[in-house]
């Protein structure tokens, strides 16, 4: 079974498919070793460990609160959806104005209350009891599972400064939804033709795809490229 990868930017789209979901796919792409600007992504934790700079998808971040706070009845987790949207409207607002940064008093009432909703938060999921240890057990009992909201929690928490990147940076987006729209191809295309049945196929395909999505994010005119691409004189589209 192939997995699906997407790396992109508004100029750029690179697809590649590997049996692996975690680092021994992201190395032998070979994008991520090598990459040393700032990644906005999932928060797996695959990620972590390389040299760019970490950013997390805040939409993520909003449907997982969304669940928060529908499922468990939650009232914390509306405020922090609340609190991220007030920040990307507030980013957006000073960009428009021609800032480069926040107001310093406004970043403060921010962080300010993004540590308040934490703790409300953390009032509301109490650590789990430590597992109990049976007769009969010949290892010592493991860490004890936590809930998905105090798991929402702890990244939010030790992942603070990438899930807020954007806050700080304002080039760093909000979200990932350009990979996802990228990445939307591909998935109707398995929808409708199903899998891949050699390596060769699926690596062509991703090769494909990565050129003519890059084209386009750059003007370029499809049906003029692959004429001269058949023709033996491949347009080249500029790799920044």
């Amino acid at each position: 079974m192939k997995r699906d990868y997407v790396c992109s930017t508004q100029r750029l789209t690179h697809y590649a498919a590997h049996p692996s979901r975690g680092r021994i796919a992201l190395d032998a792409i070979g994008i991520a070793p090598k990459f040393r600007g700032t990644s906005v992504h999932d928060g797996y934790a695959s990620y972590q460990g390389y040299c760019f700079t970490q950013a997390c998808c805040n939409v993520h971040h909003l449907r997982e609160l969304t669940f928060v706070e529908e499922e468990l009845k939650q009232l914390w987790a509306r405020k922090m959806k609340d609190l991220l949207v007030d920040m990307k409207a507030e980013v957006e607002r000073a960009k428009a104005l021609g800032q480069h940064a926040l107001d310093v008093l406004v970043l403060a009432r921010f962080l300010r209350r993004y540590e308040e909703l934490l703790s409300e938060g953390y009032r509301a999921n109490p650590p789990p009891p430590p597992p109990q240890k049976s007769e009969h057990a010949k290892r010592k009992p493991g860490r004890a599972k936590q809930t998905p909201a105090r798991n929402l929690l702890d990244r939010l928490s030790g992942g603070k400064w990438a899930v807020l990147r954007f806050l700080h940076d304002f080039a760093v987006p909000f979200d990932n939804n350009q990979a996802e729209r990228d990445l939307r191809m591909i998935k109707v295309q398995q929808k409708v033709s199903g899998c891949f049945r050699t390596e060769q196929g699926v690596a062509m395909f991703c090769r494909i795809r990565s050129y003519l999505s890059t084209l386009r994010k750059q003007g370029i005119e499809l049906f003029s490229a692959l004429e001269h691409t058949f023709l033996g004189y491949p347009v080249l589209p500029a790799f920044s």
